[in-house]
């Protein structure tokens, strides 16, 4: 069996059905039930598609069902479940996933023991032992080896799986969530366990019952559950955006809670500290080294010849607009600091996952729950490590510090804590006295924190339990057997949750201005399309919108944009984003006049003169662009780049000795392969056939472009090397001399 065809043939019904094409998806369900040789299941599908031929027959002869939309609905919800049933049935059996082992080692001790998890659950909550065992694990540790404890222990790790690894709720589950919730004899961070047990298999199966239960979770339960209830039913919703709509009983329901503005700016942190889970893989390559631009598909060679875009310093030159200065505090200077990424992390931004991913190989970690198990200073781990000799027996300043630093998420903590036991003893002394620090000042600034900020813990914590959800799916030795929940665009804001809860216009706009910010363009560019009607008069709308298409290679609309944004407000800046596009667009008188009306308005711009120097060079004009660059020398001494496009210039004009004695400049800097091309040209225009030759072979040697690209090089040179006096028969035979050179 193919397990990878069945995912596959799930998704493309579920897809079918969300587009409303019950024919096609009614196929694939029958093939699917096939594979899975149930009769039960065959029956069920027997039954809606005899349902739905007789509603076509009813539709298409004219007889009026007041009914027919229930019915239609009720249909379309078979569909999906019967399709869910099947997927799992087929998996449980021929996926071979560590998934399913669990489930069926659970249900056998289940057998074994001749009761239900609820009988289970009943014996124990109701022992007076229990009430005596709980109150001593509030107040001291109480032994972990204890028959009591054991048996605590045990009944922690069956609830969760029965949660997590039951497919469809019933009397039973409801009832076990009901203990749970009101009994009063399980504690928060077991409580936050079985929330996460009921997210998972809600994301395993689709079922309206469960998403009622997290909601319930969310309505009653105490901060730390309560947080984990709202992540979980929001991924989930955001996951089954295209059957939400089909069951109003849950649309009905979150419009209701909406109403509370609690919620509606709960709901906002979670969608944001969501989407930015995208940042974490970016985040980790730029701690280490920066990415590469891509190139233009338009950039003219010329531009790769003289490295003309890099001329300027990166503090000098000009790209995003600086008017939107106020929305780039965290730019790239955000990674300067160790305070800076403090910010970060506290923002959302995942700065550990890097660390940590390697430290995620201990036996623990091959138990399901405790990737989700909430770390507190109690844990029978903790506990079991604090009797360590130098850390010494009692001794909880560290894991307190854990506890209560927002810097780092669950699993990672226990990580960092499991590590601890292999350190030489002068590590863990220092770690101690690090942490002892750091407790004194979250002492110190918490009260402070949370008068400034009234939702900075539910942030803190939602951030951590999102940065664990993110562990399990990217690190966990079961991720294959779950769809990765952060894999994509993660568009929650297309979501029918997101309509339902948020402020569509008002949140839009700020989720824009975040990708925006973060350089995610083609996000924003659909979210501040969407605000056009909206917004017609506002020029940087117009200029954010350019701006997207024009960082996605599209400069045909990006010019429209900034035309329309001109329009409204005209700047320098705009003025130049213009030009540029231009002159991508190989339209280079028009991109000369946009870039001359700049500088009249800003005479001193250096940039404006460069790029102007620039649309000149590409028009041959090599005059007027000298004109350019000598005031940028003149105004910016100590830039080398300048002097590449200037010993050029001058190479085209025939003024041989001022092109060697710029080049002679340049060289006290760093040559690169077009550096070295040129000095070829100008030695070969000299008549020194040898030496351009040498130069050529010196070009490829800085392995930055490879013979076929020299040569390609060389013969769209060959026109300005004819003007300039060389015999054209030469050409051909110096290439092959340099190509022979090459393989010698």
């Amino acid at each position: 069996m193919e397990v990878v065809k069945i995912i596959q043939q799930h998704k493309r019904l579920c897809k079918l059905v969300s587009e409303k094409r019950i024919k096609q998806s009614l196929d694939i369900l029958q093939d699917m039930i096939t594979a899975s040789l149930r009769g039960d299941l065959r029956d069920e599908y027997n039954n809606i598609e005899m349902t739905y031929r007789n509603m076509l027959t009813y539709t298409m002869e004219g007889i009026n069902d007041p009914e027919r939309s229930k019915v239609y609905l009720k249909l379309i919800q078979s569909i999906l479940e019967l399709s869910d049933r099947s997927k799992q049935d087929i998996l449980s059996r021929y996926s071979g996933w560590h998934t399913y082992w669990v489930r069926q080692q659970t249900e056998k001790e289940q057998k074994l023991t001749g009761k239900t998890i609820v009988e289970t659950v009943d014996d124990l909550m109701f022992k007076s032992e229990l009430d005596e065992w709980l109150k001593l694990s509030s107040e001291i540790n109480p032994d972990p080896e204890s028959q009591l404890s054991l048996q605590h222990k045990n009944l922690i790790k069956n609830i969760f799986n029965h949660l997590w690894l039951t497919d469809y709720y019933g009397e039973a589950e409801e009832s076990l969530i009901r203990i749970i919730m009101s009994s009063g004899k399980f504690r928060w961070f077991e409580s936050s366990l079985f929330v996460s047990a009921i997210t998972l298999s809600a994301l395993r199966t689709w079922q309206p019952e469960k998403l009622f239960s997290l909601i319930d979770f969310y309505e009653s339960a105490v901060e730390q559950v309560m947080e984990r209830a709202l992540s979980g039913l929001i991924l989930i919703l955001h996951y089954y955006n295209g059957r939400v709509s089909l069951y109003p009983e849950i649309t009905e329901k979150i419009t209701s809670i909406s109403k509370n503005d609690k919620f509606r700016e709960r709901c906002r942190i979670i969608v944001l500290q969501t989407i930015r889970s995208r940042e974490t893989e970016n985040l980790s390559k730029k701690l280490h080294d920066e990415i590469l631009p891509k190139v233009a598909k338009l950039k003219p060679r010329i531009e790769e010849k003289f490295d003309l875009d890099n001329i300027l310093p990166m503090d000098k030159n000009e790209d995003k607009n600086p008017d939107w200065t106020e929305m780039f505090n965290d730019s790239e200077e955000i990674f300067k600091t160790m305070e800076e990424l403090t910010k970060l992390q506290m923002e959302g931004a995942d700065i550990y996952m890097s660390a940590f991913a390697n430290l995620k190989h201990f036996d623990f970690f091959k138990d399901f729950q405790n990737w989700f198990v909430p770390f507190y200073p109690d844990h029978v781990l903790v506990n079991e490590i604090f009797r360590d000799e130098i850390l010494g027996k009692g001794t909880n300043e560290l894991a307190e510090a854990l506890y209560k630093t927002p810097f780092i998420c669950n699993s990672d903590k226990f990580s960092l804590l499991l590590n601890l036991k292999y350190l030489p003893s002068s590590q863990k002394n220092m770690m101690l006295k690090v942490f002892s620090m750091e407790l004194d000042a979250l002492h110190q600034n918490e009260e402070t924190d949370s008068s400034v900020d009234p939702y900075r813990n539910f942030r803190t914590n939602v951030t951590q339990y999102l940065h664990d959800l993110y562990r399990f799916f990217k690190l966990s030795p079961y991720k294959k057997e779950f769809e990765d929940l952060f894999t994509g665009k993660l568009d929650i804001y297309n979501s029918e949750f997101f309509r339902m809860t948020c402020n569509a216009p008002e949140a839009e706009a700020g989720l824009a201005d975040y990708f925006f910010s973060k350089n995610y363009y083609s996000d924003a560019l659909e979210l501040f399309l969407k605000q056009l009607n909206s917004r017609v008069d506002e020029s940087q709308l117009y200029e954010k919108i350019a701006f997207c298409y024009q960082n996605d290679d599209n400069y045909e609309d990006a010019l429209r944009f900034y035309q329309r944004a001109e329009l409204i407000e005209r700047k320098v800046w705009t003025l130049k984003k213009i030009g540029l596009c231009l002159r991508r667009l190989g339209r280079k008188e028009e991109a000369l006049d946009y870039y001359l009306q700049a500088g009249a308005m800003d005479p001193g711009n250096i940039h404006t003169s460069i790029m102007t120097g620039h649309c000149y060079l590409d028009l041959n004009d090599y005059e007027s662009a000298l004109k350019y660059y000598f005031k940028v020398e003149y105004n910016d001494p100590g830039n080398l780049k300048i002097l590449r496009p200037i010993a050029f210039c001058y190479l085209a004009l025939g003024r041989f000795d001022d092109s060697e004695k710029y080049y002679d400049r340049l060289a006290s800097g760093h040559l690169n392969a077009h550096d070295y091309i040129n000095k070829g040209h100008l030695a070969l225009c000299r008549g020194r056939k040898k030496e351009a030759a040498d130069y050529y072979l010196l070009s490829i040697g800085t392995n930055e472009i490879s013979l076929e690209e020299f040569i390609s090089v060389f013969w769209d040179d060959q026109p300005l090397l004819t003007t300039l006096g060389v015999n054209p028969e030469d050409l051909p035979i110096i290439l092959d001399y340099v190509a022979f050179s090459v393989g010698q």
